[in-house]
C-alpha cells in the first residue's frame, strides 16, 4: 500500500514536471515568435527606409513635390505629429489622473456611480479609433467649434473653430487614450503602501494634503507609465485624424491651435494610396515610416528617462 502510494506520488510528480517543462517551452516559444515578428518588421523598415533617411529629408518640407524622392521632406509631418502628441498628453494626463484619484481614493466601490464610471472606462477602451474620429468631428468641430464661432466670431463668414484643427485632433486623441491613463494611474495608486496614507493622516494632514503631498509624488512613476502607453498608442494613429485635423498638404507649418497640420501617419497613408507611381515613392514611404518609429521611440525614451530619474530621487529620499 505504501509502495503503491509512493509510486502514485512519484508518477504524479513526474507528470507534473513534464507538464511544467511543456508549458514553459510553449510560453517561451510564444514569446520568441512575438519578438521574431517585431524584429522582422523593424529590420524590414530599417533596411528599406535607411537609404532615404538624410538630413535634407528630415529638415525639408513639401513645397517642391511630396512624391519626388530627391525633393520630398517630412519636417512638417514631424512638427505636426510632435505637436499633437504633446498637446494630447497635456490634455489627457490631468483628466485621467484626476479620474483615477476619484475612483481609488474617494468613490465607494459598491456605489452605482462608480460602477457606471468603470463600465464606461472599460467600454471606452474597446471602441475602434475610427469611431473616435467621428466623435471628434461631431462633438468638437460641429457642436463645440460651431458654437464658439457664433459667440466669438459672429460676423466672420469663414469658420475659425468649427473646422478640423490641431486642437480638436489632440482632444480627440486625449479622449481615445483616457482609459490607458486611468487604468495605469489606478494601478500605481493601488500599489502604494496603505501605511503612507495612514501615517500622513495620523500626523494631522487632511485627505487632500495626503493625496497631493504623499500619494501623487510616490505614484508619479506609475502615472508616467500611463503617459508612455498613451503616447505609444496615439503617435501612430491615423483614423481619428482623418476627420479632425490632418491635412493632405500645407505650404506652411501650423501657427495656432485652429490650424490644420501635416502628420507622419497620415502622410504614410497618402504615399501608399495617392501616389501616381508607388514604386517611385516607395523609398519615401519607408523613410517616413522609419522617421515615425524613431520619433515614437524618442518620445517614449524621454518619458522613460524622466520616470527613471524620479524613481532614483525617491530611492535617495527614502
Amino acid at each position: 500500500m505504501t509502495l503503491h502510494g509512493r509510486w502514485e506520488v512519484g508518477g504524479g510528480s513526474r507528470r507534473g514536471a513534464a507538464w511544467s517543462v511543456l508549458f514553459t517551452g510553449a510560453t517561451g516559444l510564444a514569446t520568441a515568435l512575438i519578438l521574431a515578428m517585431l524584429a522582422v518588421i523593424l529590420v524590414n523598415v530599417a533596411w528599406h527606409g535607411w537609404p532615404a533617411l538624410s538630413w535634407r529629408f528630415v529638415t525639408a518640407g513639401t513645397e517642391a513635390d511630396m512624391f519626388e524622392v530627391g525633393k520630398a521632406g517630412v519636417f512638417p509631418m514631424i512638427f505636426g505629429t510632435t505637436a499633437r502628441v504633446i498637446l494630447m498628453t497635456l490634455f489627457v494626463i490631468p483628466v485621467g489622473v484626476t479620474t483615477a484619484i476619484y475612483l481609488h481614493e474617494y468613490a465607494h466601490t459598491t456605489s452605482v456611480l462608480t460602477r457606471v464610471i468603470r463600465t464606461a472606462v472599460a467600454n471606452l477602451a474597446g471602441v475602434p479609433s475610427i469611431v473616435f474620429g467621428l466623435f471628434g468631428l461631431g462633438f468638437f468641430i460641429h457642436f463645440l467649434g460651431d458654437r464658439l464661432d457664433l459667440v466669438l466670431h459672429p460676423d466672420n463668414p469663414k469658420p475659425i473653430w468649427g473646422k478640423p484643427a490641431l486642437l480638436w485632433a489632440s482632444l480627440t486623441l486625449a479622449v481615445m487614450t483616457l482609459p490607458v491613463v486611468i487604468v495605469a494611474t489606478e494601478e500605481a495608486l493601488r500599489g502604494l503602501s496603505p501605511g503612507l496614507r495612514e501615517a500622513s493622516l495620523a500626523l494631522g494632514a487632511t485627505k487632500l494634503q495626503t493625496i497631493w503631498q504623499i500619494v501623487l509624488p510616490n505614484a508619479l512613476p506609475g502615472i508616467l507609465t500611463g503617459g508612455i502607453l498613451a503616447v505609444s498608442r496615439a503617435a501612430g494613429e491615423v483614423a481619428p485624424l482623418l476627420f479632425t485635423g490632418a491635412a493632405y498638404y500645407m505650404a506652411e507649418l501650423p501657427r495656432s491651435l485652429t490650424d490644420q497640420f501635416m502628420d507622419l501617419g497620415y502622410h504614410v497613408f497618402v504615399l501608399s494610396t495617392q501616389s501616381p507611381n508607388l514604386e517611385q515613392t516607395r523609398p519615401i514611404l519607408y523613410g517616413t515610416v522609419l522617421v515615425l518609429l524613431l520619433l515614437t521611440f524618442a518620445l517614449n525614451a524621454t518619458a522613460i528617462l524622466v520616470r527613471a530619474r524620479m524613481r532614483r530621487r525617491q530611492r535617495a529620499a527614502g
